[in-house]
């Protein structure tokens, strides 16, 4: 369990079972060859390969070998045979893992241990790499509670300052936030002008300016003057808490969800129960007992799905290890499973739609002042600013004379002599766009922001800076479109900017000015048009990547917090990978379902025989060997990937 600030995060399994190894607790790291639940199935496959090799290459040495096959046999079950007892006495629980236990038992009362050590590793094994993979999934809440400092600077009534824990923060404390500061908890400015980098929060690239009246997210920096921010929540439960609990419950939920096979096997367990014993009772009432005895339990052997349990993983590793090397990092089998049949994709603007390094886009100039002149002004002011925009002009303007007596008015803008010329730089809500009034608006309507120029107290230009869209947006969401996938972007960003970057970019479906927990609930409610999954880089989008029925984390510069909460992560920043992953986890997702035909087909055809006493034990045990080499074979087919052209 992770415990912070009186809020409890619960960790599940993501089979639906209780692991009988120790867990890692979120945020921890421990390598393999110390995880308990590694180490019994490893030790399990080492016993069961050296009893083979012993039996077929040493002769006499059997008894030996059938001990190292008890050995691999009790390792492997005690992976899984406890949790699917408890699964099933305490919640009814009808799974994989109970029909593997149930056919390792029928295994070994016909003597075939050998058999029955086989499978227990090869389950155990798969269970134990999925369930490090799911730990690994949920220390992303670590990094989401990084975000929320652990003092504040409070002002008493008499305007003495101090500094408290966060957790004494109540509503109604008044917040000193200095310049590069983070906000404790969500408030009001009260005194004060700034402009807040909310892009951890809300996903805007673009610093928003506020003053008294604007209400501020936690999370938020302070990026220049000085604020004095009323509390509005207490620092133990704000915007940011809130989103840590979305993130885990929606994680404990995904965890919930039951893979193919153990879908399939919820229905295959009790058929199986139920028909050997009618086979016992009943073939014990019209022949000989002992016989029919021994035929119910060939009935579970033949029942055994093997060839199902060794040819999915098999599959699916084959396919992520693949996926791998094409930059696409899933971290599960079930992940995989899901990402096969993804029908809708809600992906975040800044970052994933735009390459989150705003520029200069365009510059408007009056009567007899030319873009480079307006460019080298405007960037002569503001290399010295700690303006967020600063960079971006000072990026696009050629060098040219530097500026004296320098002013900075917080929140407004900037002024100084150049050249002998009374300079300033600042919003259009401090200096008039005169002329160019109308040029200005169309440039904001496009989605932009603006600042305007004034030489000697008059315009002579303005400047439109945006978060430009990755030059492969269009062609990918064409691509999308045109497979039928749905899509729609969710953004913290102002409905301005978003419904011009994605009219752009294609996207007809805009939901902007967007919290966390509104992206969340806006992915919950695309799951009615299918299995859903978003993408994003941001802390912001964590909650809704943990919700989706797939989480994509967009390139590794992406927030730890996004990364972690998501289920698949790209290593690169081409949204070309998203096509690509979908292609290959479709590829994945049709070989898994004719491995689950043949090896359902293989069950079918084999009971009737076991039933009727065609086939014997060994010719059951034969041919689920033959048909496990051929499903693997399949699988592995997996592995092969298509380069995409670029």
């Amino acid at each position: 369990m992770l415990q912070h600030q009186g809020r409890c995060v619960a960790v599940s399994s993501a089979c639906g079972c209780e692991p009988a190894g120790p867990r890692v607790e979120p945020g921890e790291s421990s390598p393999w060859w110390r995880d308990r639940a590694v180490l019994l199935p490893v030790a399990s496959g080492v016993a069961l390969l050296t009893g083979l090799v012993l039996e077929w290459f040493i002769p006499g040495s059997g008894p030996v070998a059938l001990v190292l096959f008890w050995l691999s046999l009790l390792l492997g079950a005690s992976q899984f045979v406890p949790g699917s007892l408890r699964g099933l006495l305490t919640k009814g629980k009808l799974g994989i893992g109970l029909l593997m236990t149930i056919s390792a038992v029928g295994a070994v009362l016909l003597g075939f241990i050998e058999e029955a050590a086989a499978l227990a590793f090869l389950y155990s094994i798969a269970e134990a790499l999925e369930d490090r993979a799911m730990d690994k999934a949920r220390s992303g809440l670590r990094a989401l509670l990084a975000l929320i400092p652990s003092t504040a600077t409070i002002v008493a009534a008499h305007g003495a300052a101090r500094t408290i824990p966060v957790e004494e923060l109540v509503v109604g404390d008044v917040l000193r936030l200095a310049a590069g500061e983070r906000l404790a908890t969500d408030g009001v400015v009260r005194a004060g002008h700034s402009s807040l980098d909310t892009s951890a929060i809300t996903g805007e690239s673009i610093p928003v300016e506020v003053g008294p009246g604007d209400a501020v997210l936690a999370g938020s920096i302070n990026t220049s003057g000085t604020l004095e921010v009323e509390a509005t929540a207490a620092g133990t439960d704000n915007s940011l808490t809130t989103v840590v609990a979305l993130v885990e419950q929606a994680q404990n939920d995904k965890g919930q969800r039951a893979r193919i096979a153990d879908r399939l096997a919820r229905p295959l367990v009790p058929g199986v129960l139920i028909l050997a014993v009618l086979v016992a009772v009943v073939g014990s009432l019209l022949g000989d007992p002992e016989v029919w005895m021994e035929r119910a339990l060939v009935v579970l052997v033949a029942a055994s799905p093997c060839a199902l349990a060794i040819s999915v993983p098999v599959t699916v590793v084959s396919a992520i290890g693949a996926a791998s090397k094409f930059g696409v990092i899933i971290k599960s089998g079930a992940a995989f499973e899901r990402l096969g049949g993804i029908r809708h994709l809600a992906l975040d603007k800044t970052g994933t739609l735009t390459r989150n390094q705003p520029t200069v886009t365009a510059v408007l100039t009056t009567e007899g002042t030319d873009r480079a002149e307006v460019l080298r002004w405007a960037g002569a002011l503001e290399s010295d600013s700690t303006h967020p925009l600063a960079a971006a002009i000072t990026a696009a303007a050629d060098h040219g004379p530097s500026a004296r007596q320098i002013d900075e008015a917080v929140g407004h803008g900037i002024t100084g002599l150049i050249a002998g010329a009374q300079v300033a730089v600042g919003s259009p809500r401090w200096l008039p766009a005169g002329p160019l009034a109308d040029e200005v608006a169309a440039l904001e309507n496009q989605g932009m922001t603006v600042v305007i120029v004034h030489r000697n107290h008059q315009p002579v230009g303005a400047i439109g800076v945006r978060d430009e869209l990755r030059p492969e947006a269009a062609e990918v969401i064409a691509s999308l479109t045109a497979e039928g996938v749905g899509l729609t972007m969710l953004t913290g960003d102002n409905t301005r900017t978003a419904t011009a970057l994605a009219r752009q970019a294609g996207i007809h479906d805009v939901r902007a000015q967007l919290r966390p927990e509104d992206k969340a609930q806006a992915v919950a409610g695309l799951t009615d048009r299918g299995p859903v999954a978003m993408i994003g880089d941001g802390i912001n989008d964590a909650p809704a990547l943990a919700r989706a029925d797939i989480g994509i984390a967009m390139g590794a510069r992406g927030s730890d917090a996004a990364i972690e909460s998501a289920d698949v992560a790209f290593t690169g920043d081409d949204l070309r990978l998203i096509t690509r992953a979908l292609h290959h986890a479709r590829r994945g997702r049709a070989i898994i379902n004719q491995n689950i035909v043949l090896s359902l087909a293989i069950i079918i055809t084999l009971l009737p025989l076991a039933i009727t006493g065609v086939l014997g034990l060994a010719a059951v045990v034969l041919i689920h060997e033959v048909a496990e080499v051929i499903v693997i074979a399949n699988g592995l087919r997996a592995a092969r990937t298509t380069a995409t052209a670029h």
